[in-house]
């Protein structure tokens, strides 16, 4: 059992299925210069975990290896030169690792406060969503008011999340998903179409709706043979922004169109860059975006909680695809 040195975690036993992820007692961590020790009472489930899982996503260099990318709770303690939180404070943060436990530490500049109006089990959904959001679709895809944004796999976390933040900002959007349930959800979240991409070609669709205009910015999480079709059907001075590769990284392409419509491809990855880069991307969340998580534009979309015992069984329904938004662990306290 835990005291007031250890805590509980997920552990990830070994490399396989979710029923590898184990209730473990670790050692409580101690927040180091600049960093804050979160009690730890929601953490999001995102795809990075299930990759970590298989073994296919190892966690940076000095970062936990235990699973977990953003954590809502209360601070327990303040790290040297750590001034803006007192302790009780309600945060959300963005870590590296270590989010599936009772208590993580962050970087005080990587975290944000709660606002009132959010639970802290949505709060647990904030930090990775819409941190790749914000740096991948407004700063990498520098997308703009009365642009058309297109995002596939809109009723994911990172999709909804797309969705409300570009909705909010002026932006006509538009979502793929896999089923008439899940693009309903995406139209009802600021999407003005969503297409079911098992029945209907999504570049002929969205074609049709800007009459031939076509996508300013794409955010892709699902490469494969999606890659050329995205070429195909961005518009000119167009920016593609890959996240992932869930249909896998490598395709054929005829580059020709990206020449002649002078198309941006570009792509990043968030876990691996440095604190000081997170933490201009959280000043630029607070700024512009917070505001709208504080009138409620913005909520997180929270599909399931779990107990942080029961991990295995958030992987499992993340792998089915069959949720629409978010995942969290709960602790319980």
């Amino acid at each position: 059992m835990p005291d007031a040195q250890t805590m509980t975690a997920i552990a990830i036993t070994e490399f396989g299925g979710p029923e590898v992820l184990k209730p473990v007692t670790l050692a409580r961590p101690v927040p180091g210069d600049g960093e804050i020790l979160v009690k730890v009472l929601a953490a999001g489930v995102n795809r990075p975990d299930v990759l970590q899982r298989r073994g296919g996503y190892p966690p940076p260099p000095g970062a936990p290896d235990t699973p977990g990318l953003e954590i809502a709770g209360t601070v327990a303690a303040l790290g040297s030169g750590a001034a803006r939180y007192r302790v009780g404070d309600r945060v959300c943060g963005l870590v590296a690792g270590g989010g599936y436990a009772q208590y993580c530490t962050v970087a005080e500049t990587n975290a944000l406060p709660v606002p009132e109006a959010i639970s802290i089990e949505e709060a647990a959904g904030i930090p990775e969503t819409f941190f790749t959001v914000w740096t991948n679709v407004f700063e990498r895809g520098a997308l703009k008011s009365g642009e058309v944004f297109l995002v596939h796999g809109g009723s994911s976390g990172i999709g909804t999340t797309a969705i409300m933040m570009a909705r909010v900002r002026g932006a006509r959007v538009f979502a793929t998903a896999g089923s008439d349930p899940k693009c309903r959800a995406c139209e009802g979240l600021g999407a003005e179409a969503a297409v079911n991409y098992r029945t209907t070609d999504f570049v002929q669709a969205v074609q049709e709706a800007t009459g031939g205009h076509g996508a300013d910015v794409i955010l892709d999480m699902v490469g494969g043979d999606y890659i050329a079709r995205n070429i195909k059907l961005a518009a000119s001075d167009g920016r593609i922004v890959n996240i992932a590769f869930l249909n896998g990284s490598r395709a054929e392409v005829d580059f020709l169109p990206v020449m002649l419509k002078r198309l941006t491809l570009t792509g990043s990855t968030l876990r691996i860059r440095p604190v000081a880069e997170k933490a201009r991307i959280a000043a630029a969340l607070e700024a512009h975006i917070w505001p709208h998580l504080a009138s409620g534009a913005i909520r997180p979309q929270i599909h399931a909680r779990f107990p942080l015992a029961e991990a295995a069984r958030a992987h499992a329904l993340m792998e089915s695809s069959a949720h629409i938004g978010k995942i969290v662990l709960t602790t319980g306290e």
